[in-house]
């Protein structure tokens, strides 16, 4: 019980030395030890480690998952050491409603047959979506998490720790110089006091007991400064390892480019395909702007039915004479029907629109071919 009430008393009157000169050292009423230029550099560096690694992390983790509550959810299940339950991804919830939605409006209608394949590529985004998200997080996300937890921690605790000295330090140095003072003033004062010996004893007293108290404060200042540069060194060794910090976080962030390249690079993939067999159904849009073109000329004409102007061959559409430009196929279609015109990629071709024409569409001609082109199969030239 003694023990612990004394090391009690011994850490609180610890505390309070060095709240005082903390304290004077704010109002300029005591010097204080200052560590040289590289040390302030080395310190400054981490500090802005620190800073834009969080700022970093956290904005990556609102990119991989926007979701607040999710986020919370994830940090429950990450501190109660369970594992999270497997999260659908918007992509796929979407294109879980598209193939839903298909089987009410009927597989075989254009509507419902085109549900269902952007529902399938949907499901396929969000598949690699969840993906890229698992990637990146093992990659990107827990190595910064781990430097803010781990080893940012373990230099915050070793630079308060080397703080406390350098207040132990300072206090040290002001109590060697408050003791020289004394000892110096309890020296000079015998020989004001010659004629009276009784106090020239009580002097003499006074100036040994401050020289013994010079040589204890001494005694104390010295082995404050052998654990002050201890310290020092063990937390200036700690903060030149940021440089193998940043190393470590470029590999990460070269990690996580590759992934995210790899992600938008399939999801690009997905669409192209997608694009692709979108352009094989029919086309509603298409047919009712035919007929609309087809009802408005045979109107205005009063020679042709509707009827007939709707079985015109696409062959017969005349190019305008100007408006025509060069396309450069940029992969191979093929055509789904007489109206339409295969493509290989790369070939070089001459496009133009007609009046009501669909506008995902063109008019190509190479040689003496005409038909339907997609234009997301071309590359406009100028």
């Amino acid at each position: 019980m003694d023990f612990n009430v004394k090391k009690l008393a011994s850490g609180a009157g610890l505390f309070f030395t060095r709240a005082v000169q903390y304290t004077e050292e704010k109002l300029g009423q005591a010097e204080r030890t200052e560590l040289d230029a590289h040390f302030e550099n080395l310190m400054s560096r981490a500090d802005c480690t620190k800073h834009w690694t969080e700022k970093i992390y956290r904005q990556t983790e609102y990119l991989l998952q926007p979701n607040p509550s999710a986020r919370i959810e994830e940090f429950l299940y990450e501190k109660l050491d369970m594992k999270a339950p497997s999260r659908v991804t918007n992509a796929e919830l979407l294109g879980q409603y598209m193939e839903d939605a298909a089987k009410e409006f009927g597989p075989g209608t254009p509507y419902g047959s085109t549900l269902l394949k952007v529902g399938d590529c949907e499901r396929r985004l969000g598949a690699a979506e969840r993906e890229f998200i698992q990637t990146s997080a093992i990659s990107f996300l827990n190595p910064l998490r781990n430097f803010l937890e781990g080893d940012w921690r373990t230099i915050s605790r070793e630079r308060r720790l080397l703080e406390n000295l350098r207040l132990d330090l300072d206090a040290c140095k002001a109590r060697v110089k408050k003791a020289k003072a004394a000892e110096a003033k309890a020296a000079v004062a015998p020989d004001f006091q010659e004629t009276r010996p009784r106090n020239y004893v009580l002097s003499a007293s006074a100036s040994a007991l401050w020289t013994e108290e010079v040589e204890k404060a001494e005694q104390d200042l010295r082995l404050a400064q052998t654990e002050f540069d201890r310290q020092a060194e063990v937390t200036r060794l700690l903060l030149e390892g940021i440089s193998s910090t940043h190393v470590n976080h470029l590999r990460c962030l070269h990690e996580f480019v590759e992934a995210q390249a790899a992600y938008y690079k399939q999801g690009h993939l997905h669409m192209l395909e997608l694009q692709k067999e979108l352009g094989r159904l029919p086309n509603a849009f298409a047919l009712n702007s035919t007929h609309s073109v087809a009802a408005a000329a045979g109107a205005s004409e009063g020679t042709e039915s509707p009827v007939e102007t709707e079985t015109l061959k696409i062959e017969e559409v005349q190019a305008p004479a100007t408006g025509t430009r060069k396309a450069k196929v940029l992969y191979d279609y093929d055509a789904a029907d007489s109206s339409e015109l295969s493509l290989l990629a790369d070939e070089l071709i001459t496009v133009y629109t007609v009046p009501g024409m669909d506008s995902d569409w063109l008019i190509g001609e190479k040689g003496n071919q005409k038909g339907k082109v997609p234009v997301t199969y071309l590359e406009l030239l100028s």
